[in-house]
């Protein structure tokens, strides 16, 4: 497994930097950080930025890529609304999690709460190059679904 250094900078003496829960886990988990130990609520369809209470530098040519848990997408209906979501490698604010509640039930997040899980992948970026015609291809323009069930 590759490893690549992250620098996180904790905004506060108490947060939980992101953390792999296994030896071979992809994503590390992150963390809600709410200042005052408390939490929020969620209601159906409602979309929140939530606080991790910490910053980081990624490497140029990474980015860190958000994603949701599955276990609160699963039993809770909680998911990411950008996921998935990016920090690139100039970035330097707070981490904030944009979770939305796709349930009918509004659910509590809590300070500490395991809210979203974090890939670093490196980053390929493209050379656009204007055209006159594409060339062909057997599916051509046809759109969602023109290939068949």
């Amino acid at each position: 497994m590759h490893r690549v250094s992250v620098a996180i900078q904790p905004l506060f003496s108490d947060v939980s930097i992101p953390s792999y829960q296994t030896q071979e886990a992809a994503g590390a988990d992150i963390h809600a950080y709410f200042s005052d130990g408390g939490s929020v609520t969620i209601e159906p369809l409602q979309r929140l930025a939530i606080p991790t209470g910490f910053s980081m530098a990624m490497p140029v040519g990474y980015e860190a890529q958000l994603r949701p848990r599955s276990g609160m997408a699963i039993k809770h209906g909680i998911t990411l609304i950008n996921s998935p979501g990016t920090i690139d490698s100039d970035y330097r604010g707070e981490v904030k999690i944009l979770l939305v509640n796709l349930s009918d039930k509004p659910v509590v997040i809590h300070h500490g709460d395991r809210i979203a899980q974090m890939v670093i992948a490196p980053v390929v970026t493209g050379s656009f190059e204007v055209v006159a015609e594409l060339a062909n291809t057997e599916r051509g323009s046809g759109g969602f679904g023109s290939t068949g069930k």
